[in-house]
C-alpha cells in the first residue's frame, strides 16, 4: 500500500474532519505512398476487379484478426479507462526506502480499546518494492508480520505471528482470505496489498469532487467474491496524486462493510505521507486507525 503522494500543487483537501492531498488534474497518425506496379506480384498480369476483391477481403479478415487480438474488445469506453487507471495505480512505485514506526489504535466492537505499536518498511527491489507491516513487541498477535511483494504481476505475500517468526509464504497470485487480519484489526492483510485493484473488472463510473478533491470512481468488482468477503470496492481516485481520497467496500451481498480514508497528511521532504489512516467496519461498529511518527 502506497502512503505517499506527490502532488504539485502542494494542496491539502480536507472535509468532515477527513484531509486527503489533492493536485491538478497520444494520438499518432502515419501516411505511407505505394505505387501500383504494371503486374502484380510475383509476375501475375494486374486486375482492378480481382484486386479491389483482394483488397476488401484482406480489410475484412484483418478486421476480424484485430477482433480476436484486442483484449478489450466488447468493452465499453468506462471498462477499458478503468483497466487503464488500475494499472496506472498499480504501476506507481515509491521513490526511496522508507521506514515509519507508529501504532495500531483498535476499538473493537463491543467497544474495547488496544494501542498496538508497529513499524512499516517500504524497500525498493529490481521488480518493484517490497512492504513489511509488523508488530514491533513480543506479542504474540495473529498475522503481526506481513510482507507483501509488488511487482508487475500478481502480490506474493509472507505472513507470520511475530517478526522473525516462521514465515508462511503464498503462492503468486494466491490471496490471503478475509479471516486473515493484521494483528487482530479490521485491516485484512490483502487490504494492506490493495488487492481490489488488481481485480480483473474495473470501470470508472463518473468524475466528481469529493472531500474537496478533483477524483475518478473507480469500481472494481471480484469475478469470485467469497463467503464474508469483497464483491466490490468504490474508491474516489485524486485525479493528480491517484492517491486513493476515499473507498468503501461491500460484502458479498451487496451491503456496505468496510469505509477507508485517510485523515491527516504531513508534508515530508516534498511529499505528502499519511499520518493517520481510518478503517470502520460498518457492520460491527469496529474501528482500526494507523497513527505513524512521521519524520519532521
Amino acid at each position: 500500500m502506497i502512503w505517499s503522494y506527490s502532488s504539485s500543487k502542494g494542496s491539502v483537501c480536507s472535509s468532515a474532519g477527513k484531509s486527503t492531498p489533492c493536485g491538478a488534474a497520444l494520438g499518432f497518425a502515419g501516411t505511407s505512398r505505394i505505387s501500383r506496379p504494371r503486374s502484380g506480384w510475383w509476375g501475375i498480369h494486374y486486375q482492378p476487379k480481382a484486386a479491389i476483391f483482394i483488397l476488401a477481403a484482406c480489410i475484412l479478415l484483418g478486421s476480424a484478426f484485430a477482433a480476436l487480438a484486442d483484449p478489450t474488445n466488447g468493452w465499453s469506453d468506462a471498462e477499458i479507462q478503468g483497466r487503464a487507471l488500475a494499472q496506472r495505480i498499480l504501476a506507481q512505485r515509491p521513490s526511496e526506502n522508507l521506514t515509519n514506526s507508529g501504532f495500531l489504535q483498535v476499538r473493537d466492537a463491543d467497544g474495547r480499546r488496544t494501542a498496538i505499536p508497529i513499524q512499516t518498511k517500504t524497500t525498493l527491489t529490481q521488480a518493484g518494492w517490497n512492504g513489511v507491516y509488523e508488530v514491533t513487541t513480543n506479542a504474540n498477535r495473529p498475522n503481526g508480520f506481513v510482507e507483501i511483494a509488488h511487482g508487475n504481476g500478481p502480490n506474493v505475500y509472507w505472513t507470520a505471528s511475530v517478526p522473525g517468526g516462521a514465515k508462511t509464504e503464498y503462492p503468486e497470485g494466491a490471496v490471503p482470505s478475509s479471516a486473515e487480519s493484521f494483528a487482530g484489526s479490521d485491516f485484512w492483510v490483502c487490504d494492506l496489498g490493495l488487492e481490489f485493484f488488481h481485480w480483473p473488472q474495473q470501470k470508472i463510473i463518473k468524475k466528481e469532487f469529493h472531500r474537496n478533491c478533483a477524483c475518478m470512481v473507480l469500481e472494481s468488482t471480484n469475478p469470485h467474491p467469497a463467503a464474508a468477503g469483497y464483491s466490490r470496492v468504490v474508491a474516489w481516485i485524486d485525479e493528480d496524486s491517484l492517491g486513493i481520497v476515499e473507498a468503501y467496500a461491500y460484502d458479498e451481498n451487496g451491503r456496505e462493510l468496510k469505509n477507508f480514508y485517510p485523515k491527516v497528511l504531513e508534508k515530508v521532504n516534498g511529499q505528502y505521507q499519511v499520518q493517520s489512516m481510518v478503517l470502520e467496519n460498518r457492520q460491527t461498529g469496529s474501528k482500526s486507525v494507523f497513527e505513524f511518527d512521521l519524520p519532521k
